[in-house]
């Protein structure tokens, strides 16, 4: 008795079965569809398009041509002369007398089509994406399963572009909660989290280019007694008004985050033929633009000012954390210094 032997998987199922197993893209699926499309229907055309009603146009989007009929690619023709249109009105996939039937298509005639097959490609929610076809410029009998084997390809195609599009909506999401976790809700500005990274960047950077890393704390003074007296809606908004004051006063290359509570702090970067002044100037911008009228709602409040301690990355490449504690200990010499009444440097 002869032993078992596995039958051999014919080609275009085989084909067939290794497109859509592996395809990551539409493309990497649709391409070995057409191919196997064509040995189902023995058409010497297959192709995809795609259909943008509301333009009324039709776009050829991928196109395999093994014999004397040419459909092009990127080809684009008016939706309502199209012999798509026109098996989709009729409810007809396949006739093997184009001419006849249709003989008044433009495109149909410019492109000497005789036979054609058609199917509408859809997207779960049952909007038409484009179609899927087969054509001949010879009069070619429709295949037994052909129609079969068209419409589940239909099918397939729009499985992938359902797939497509989640995926497309699960990047856009975690994008939206990537930058949600980065952002301070209050004032619209990076938050803690945010700034540390930065700052590690900011600090590896500057090690490369030889500039010098300018850190400023910010702490609002008497913020406690405006949200004692006004309330934490008029604090918040206080914080908000902040916020957009301090992002005023940045240039293009400085980062601004509120650490927490009433502290904010500001990363620069001088360069080193810049000296002292530009690191005075970088603290009087910052300092400046804390003071002045802030109208919050209906409270309006005339404000002296934050304050404000800078310091400069050292040669012992401190950390983020480090330079933090340092501007924070800078910020608090500048708080005790006005409280005495001392000029602030």
């Amino acid at each position: 008795m002869k032993p078992d032997v596995a039958l051999p998987v014919p080609l275009p199922f085989a084909l067939m079965a290794e497109s859509v197993s592996s395809a990551r893209t539409l493309e990497e699926l649709v391409r070995p569809l057409l191919e196997v499309l064509e040995a189902f229907t023995g058409m010497e055309s297959t192709y995809l398009t795609t259909v943008d009603d509301e333009a009324g146009v039709q776009h050829v989007l991928y196109a395999r041509n093994s014999r004397q009929l040419q459909i092009p690619e990127q080809l684009t023709v008016p939706w309502s002369d199209t012999l798509c249109k026109r098996a989709l009105d009729e409810d007809r996939l396949y006739t093997d007398d184009v001419s006849d039937r249709w003989g008044d298509s433009d495109a149909a005639r410019a492109l000497g089509i005789q036979t054609y097959v058609s199917t509408p490609v859809r997207l779960e929610d049952g909007t038409l994406y484009g179609t899927l076809c087969a054509a001949s410029a010879q009069r070619v009998p429709l295949a037994d399963d052909a129609e079969r084997a068209l419409r589940m390809f239909s099918r397939l195609i729009g499985q992938q572009l359902e797939r497509e599009r989640l995926l497309g909506e699960l990047k856009q999401a975690n994008a939206a909660l990537a930058a949600t976790a980065l952002v301070d809700s209050v004032t619209g500005l990076p938050n803690r989290r945010a700034l540390m990274q930065e700052l590690t960047r900011r600090i590896a950077h500057c090690e490369r280019q030889h500039e010098a890393l300018v850190v400023a704390f910010i702490d609002l003074d008497g913020f406690k007694g405006i949200n004692d007296r006004y309330g934490h809606d008029v604090g918040d908004r206080f914080l908000g008004a902040m916020g957009r004051a301090l992002s005023g006063a940045l240039r293009a290359d400085d980062f601004a985050a509120r650490l927490g509570g009433d502290e904010f702090v500001v990363v620069g970067t001088v360069g080193h033929a810049e000296g002292e002044h530009a690191i005075d100037a970088f603290h009087a911008r910052l300092a400046d633009c804390t003071r002045g009228r802030f109208t919050l709602g209906g409270t309006t409040l005339d404000y002296d000012g934050a304050s404000v301690g800078v310091v400069v990355a050292g040669d012992d490449r401190p950390d983020a954390e480090t330079l933090i504690a340092r501007a924070d200990a800078a910020m608090y010499a500048v708080k005790r210094a006005r409280r005495n009444g001392a000029a602030v440097r």
